[in-house]
């Protein structure tokens, strides 16, 4: 029989604008540093943006050792690295890039949201590469909303829009370099959806709107579940939800994060500074 996953903590999103950017993050806190290989989550907005304004605020910046999952729940993203990749992603669309070895790269606002405004919601996702990968090629994937499969269940209530990995049959659109899971969930009030096979994952689930029962536990926007061991998630919506939820391989391996970098040792923070200012980032 499948053993529900206990609901250990609930962590609430806590208020951290940059510049006109209305930003919460759940992840990492004084309470909870990381979740396995999901180590930061920033969420964006909502807000709208007004015409004539400056859009967003980041510029480049380099980043090693991760890769970042970027969602657009509303409003356009343009991406820009040194390794060559350039896409504007819009809404419903998603954001892969495998930092690796290093690469520095600019997500901005397109001339014509700065122009026009309008509505903007991001999630940003860091997720952790293991040692055997850290230093791997750099890579991009920008998918827009119709190449994501939206798989219907509990008789076409929910809808679960597939990124990475395989449900019932279907494979998402973007090949995780560790086998990760990821999704974004659509739920009405009442709707439910159930996951299995996690007594060997680590589990990501986010609240981004709405409320919900998690494994018996209500569970409000804005706040993001820790779970004890289990194998399995079952999910209903109290009323209209939508939620990131993904789930990878458990990493036993240090951590150390330090700015844009993510290693396993203090000596190699140390070697990814050194290895940017000198200029040997694609």
């Amino acid at each position: 029989m499948p053993v529900s996953k206990p609901v250990l903590n609930l962590h609430e999103a806590y208020r951290d604008d940059i510049a006109d950017l209305v930003t919460r993050r759940p992840i990492p806190s004084r309470a909870l540093d990381h979740i396995g290989a999901f180590l930061f989550l920033n969420h964006h907005g909502p807000q709208v943006y007004p015409p004539n304004n400056r859009g967003l605020p980041f510029g480049p910046h380099p980043h090693r050792g991760f890769e970042t999952v970027t969602f657009m729940l509303e409003g356009p993203l343009a991406h820009k690295d040194s390794a060559g990749h350039e896409s504007i992603i819009t809404k419903g669309g998603v954001q892969w890039m495998t930092a690796g070895s290093g690469l520095t790269h600019a997500e901005i606002s397109p001339d014509d949201f700065k122009r026009t405004g309008g509505p903007l919601e991001i999630l940003q996702l860091w997720v952790n590469l293991p040692a055997r990968l850290k230093m791997t090629a750099p890579g991009y994937t920008g998918v827009q909303k119709d190449q994501i499969p939206a798989i219907v269940s509990d008789e076409g209530r929910v809808t679960l829009n597939l990124i990475a990995g395989e449900w019932q049959g279907t494979t998402g659109p973007i090949p995780s370099l560790t086998g990760m899971f990821m999704t974004t969930l659509e739920l009405p009030t009442g709707g439910r959806i159930a996951f299995e096979g996690l007594g060997d994952r680590d589990v990501f689930c986010y609240v981004v709107r709405g409320d919900v029962a998690i494994n018996g536990t209500d569970v409000r926007k804005w706040h993001l579940v820790e779970f004890g061991d289990g194998d399995q998630v079952d999910i209903e919506a109290v009323s209209d939800a939508i939620l990131l939820f993904g789930h990878a391989e458990i990493l036993r391996e240090p951590v150390v994060a330090h700015g844009p970098f993510v290693m396993n040792t203090v000596a190699e923070i140390h070697q990814a500074y050194a290895d940017y200012q000198s200029g040997k980032f694609r």
